[in-house]
């Protein structure tokens, strides 16, 4: 059996940065088991499966598609970076000629259009809340020490835990934090935290001025260290930074060692475009 098989970086416009995905191409069903072995075996944070929803679906023409994501070790509910990937294959290498693509996911439906060099996706927007510092303290501690924060949210809906820095910190400070994300599974004992975003506001006047804030991400609850450009992560920060900002069009940097830029504009239908650029570095096909 042969499937044909792309490893796309998303969120950058350069090879070997942003975030890579790998994208499988379905054209028939796959056994169940079968798309975690794949994603064990490609070993990137998200393997995404576009599939076809009915047997006279084709690749090039159809504008609706399904569509699941697998970390090396589970199945997810929503991925954005694989998304941004899954559309820039079927754009670009498939030249699917649909102004939106259309996936239906755990999610709900998920939109992707292309916008001059970038892609946009429609993704849910999720409301974070304050959260007891006493509650996560050991986690906070495992991953940022003695270091001041700022603010603590927590967004119920994807169960990640939002921890914004002082502002008296500068990008930097995040970039050279060393985090192991190993530790963070014994210090979280509560069993809702299932992802760590670490935040800073943007600095206006600095070297890097026009970020508005910006982030890393961590989840090693489901098998993902630290990710390096996470859209999901995107539909928490957005709605945060917005509120706190009083803006809609914002552009965030998020701080891995592989780094990434997303372009964010809050729609008034409750969800966010979150925009990025792709670079397409790998195709193939995989053979079992």
């Amino acid at each position: 059996m042969q499937i044909p098989i792309f490893t796309v970086d998303a969120f950058t416009s350069r090879s070997f940065s942003g975030n890579p995905a790998a994208v499988c191409l379905l054209e028939n069903d796959l056994n169940e088991d079968l798309h975690q072995k794949i994603a064990t075996e490609m070993n990137l944070s998200e393997t995404a499966f576009i599939r076809k929803l009915h047997s006279v679906d084709d690749f090039t023409k159809s504008s609706c598609f399904g569509l699941r994501w697998f970390t090396p070790t589970n199945e997810v509910p929503l991925c954005g970076h694989a998304t941004l990937a899954a559309a820039a294959v079927l754009f670009h290498i498939q030249k699917n000629k649909n102004a939106v693509l259309t996936f239906v996911t755990l999610s709900g439906e998920l939109k992707a259009r292309q916008a001059e060099d970038h892609i946009v996706l429609d993704l849910p927007l999720y409301l974070t809340y304050p959260q007891v510092f006493q509650e996560v303290g050991e986690l906070i501690k495992a991953a940022i020490g003695d270091m001041i924060v700022q603010d603590l949210r927590y967004s119920p809906d994807t169960k990640k835990l939002l921890v914004r820095l002082s502002d008296t910190y500068e990008r930097s400070v995040l970039e050279e934090l060393q985090v192991s994300a190993q530790d963070f599974l014994s210090a979280e004992k509560t069993g809702k935290v299932k992802g760590l975003i670490l935040t800073l506001k943007g600095d206006s006047s600095g070297k890097h001025k026009g970020y508005d804030f910006y982030s890393r991400y961590f989840a090693p609850w489901i098998g993902v260290l630290e990710d390096p450009v996470t859209g999901s992560a995107h539909a928490v920060l957005s709605s945060y930074w917005s509120e706190q900002l009083g803006k809609k069009e914002m552009l965030a940097f998020q701080c891995s060692h592989r780094g990434g830029e997303l372009k964010i504009s809050l729609r008034n239908d409750g969800r966010v475009d979150i925009a990025g650029q792709i670079a397409i570095v790998l195709k193939g096909n995989l053979t079992f």
